[in-house]
């Protein structure tokens, strides 16, 4: 018949039987213990008893009295009555009087009386008294005889004892109390092992240890291989677990287990976002150089059992969306262009069939010397080709809106090109720059933006400035932190991006307000070239 395989027991049913196992075996030998600890001590206290009434008996004036008129007389008479009166007022078993020879004065069963006494009598006829276990009519018993002396000699002697019948019953009446003891302490045990293993049941969620080693062996190869990064923090915020991705996303050199979210040295808008108690769904922040993209949960179970915290890496994917805003932002101009274009075509193509040519003539070269005097002043007071493009783009898009963009005077080429400045991060830069300032002034009368690209002192300097309200008064610090922005929630993005590439690049990001009004961005980045062979 085949039988399913019982499933392995859990980790926790495991301990209790072992634990309950434990504590039986301890108790059986504590029991053990406590029963020949008593045994022994019964039998030392019948010692005690049975020799402190032998001696008081060999002591009695009265007993020496009656052994000293034995001579020619039987002195059991006398004896007798007082050796049962003791017996049974000293809770003895027998108190036997007898004659140097052995002969009984006294016995508990007076047929007994006078027959030989069962046992050893050398030492007590040397003068000594001893204890020994014997068996005589009585049974097996503890008996202690010491001589009765009188006048230097041994008059007779005297032995009192206990049986081992008697010690055993007394030692039945604490085994009783010791029996209940140890049933009580294995109860005891039982339960409190029962209790902390279902405590330890409900954490190990019933699993026996191949599948707590397996699941830590699949937690382990999870946690360090996937790309992501991931952090656990207790309720007080502290690291209790992060991953290879983690400490690479954020940053952390070192043990950091155990520290606070707070120590870390993280930028202010993420750190309160580790520290925070609700969830956070797809929030973007930045720290030095990467854009993070994090996810926060709390651990369920009631309190502040701690928070799960996802990161994860959108730095390349953020700068790809930037360049794509820029290729977005070129299509749009060129479309722009394309549509005055079309206007200033059709505009010559009417005076044509009006019949005034010079006038279209002269329309169309001044259009022209207009368009080439803006690509000239960019191309000459530029020069990067990247830059070039962005900013005729830039220009197309903010006069279809309004607002002037020129280049000033003292802008100069970066004829020997940027260095290690990578062409991304100018459109970056730049274009955000840029951007900020259009939507800044965007319907403001005789708007205005004035773009400065210069090398300076090994270093790409990159100005905007603007004739717009200008940043509101104790904001020229806080403008690059992620999230500020004067247009709205979900916005506040750009001008941090522009922080962090002058910051990974070891440059400088500043706002100020410009020497005419307006809000004026002041980016440095230094300029690394390499030797020439």
């Amino acid at each position: 018949m085949f039988r399913f395989p019982r499933p392995p027991r859990s980790l926790a049913g495991q301990l209790f039987a072992m634990q309950v196992l434990l504590v039986a075996v301890v108790v059986a030998g504590c029991a053990v213990f406590a029963y020949a600890t008593a045994r022994g001590q019964a039998e030392e206290a019948a010692r005690r008893q049975a020799g402190a009434v032998a001696r008081a008996v060999a002591d009695s004036p009265s007993v020496r009295e009656a052994v000293r008129g034995a001579v020619g007389a039987d002195p059991s008479a006398a004896l007798q009555p007082y050796a049962e009166r003791v017996r049974v007022d000293s809770g003895v078993d027998f108190v036997t009087i007898m004659a140097p020879d052995g002969r009984r004065w006294t016995h508990p069963d007076p047929r007994r009386i006078g027959e030989p006494f069962m046992g050893n009598t050398g030492p007590a006829l040397r003068g000594e008294t001893f204890s020994e276990t014997y068996t005589g009519t009585l049974g097996p018993s503890i008996r202690v005889v010491t001589p009765l002396m009188d006048d230097g000699r041994v008059a007779g002697m005297v032995s009192a004892g206990i049986t081992v019948r008697a010690i055993s019953a007394r030692l039945a009446e604490q085994l009783s109390a010791l029996a209940w003891v140890a049933a009580g302490a294995l109860a005891l045990g039982g339960a409190g092992t029962y209790v902390v293993n279902a405590r330890l049941r409900r954490h190990t969620h019933g699993m026996n240890a191949a599948e707590l080693s397996r699941m830590y062996d699949y937690h382990q190869a999870a946690l360090h291989g996937v790309r992501e990064g991931l952090l656990m923090l207790d309720g007080q915020r502290r690291i209790t677990l992060i991953n290879d991705a983690g400490r690479e996303l954020l940053g952390l050199r070192g043990e950091v287990r155990g520290r606070g979210a707070a120590d870390l040295g993280l930028p202010a808008p993420l750190t309160g976002a580790l520290l925070a108690d609700r969830p956070r769904v797809d929030e973007v922040h930045l720290t030095a150089d990467r854009v993070l993209v994090l996810n926060s949960s709390p651990v369920a179970g009631g309190g502040r059992r701690g928070t799960v915290v996802t990161l994860r890496d959108h730095t390349e994917l953020q700068s790809l969306t930037g360049e794509l805003d820029q290729e977005r932002g070129f299509t749009e101009a060129l479309r722009s262009q394309a549509h005055e274009a079309a206007n200033r075509l059709h505009t010559v193509v009417s005076l044509i069939e009006l019949g005034r040519a010079n006038e279209a003539v002269e329309f169309a070269t001044a259009e022209l010397q207009l368009a080439q005097a803006l690509t000239d002043e960019v191309v000459t007071g530029v020069g990067e080709p990247v830059l070039v493009a962005l900013l005729l783009g830039k220009a197309a898009q903010a006069h279809e809106r309004g607002v002037e963009l020129f280049v000033t005077p003292d802008s100069r080429a970066v004829d020997a090109g940027t260095g290690n400045l990578p062409a991304r991060d100018l459109v970056t830069v730049l274009g955000n720059l840029l951007d900020n300032a259009v939507d800044a002034l965007t319907g403001f009368p005789g708007a205005r933006i004035a773009v400065t690209v210069r090398p300076e002192q090994s270093a790409l300097l990159l100005r905007v400035a603007d004739n717009g309200p200008g940043l509101p008064v104790g904001a020229d610090a806080d403008v690059f932190l992620r999230g500020w922005s004067g247009k709205g929630e979900g916005r506040g993005l750009g001008l941090s991006l522009v922080r962090q590439v002058a910051h990974r690049h070891g440059g400088s990001a500043v706002a100020a307000e410009g020497p005419g009004g307006g809000a004026e961005f002041t980016v440095r980045l230094p300029m690394r070239r390499e030797p020439t062979p």
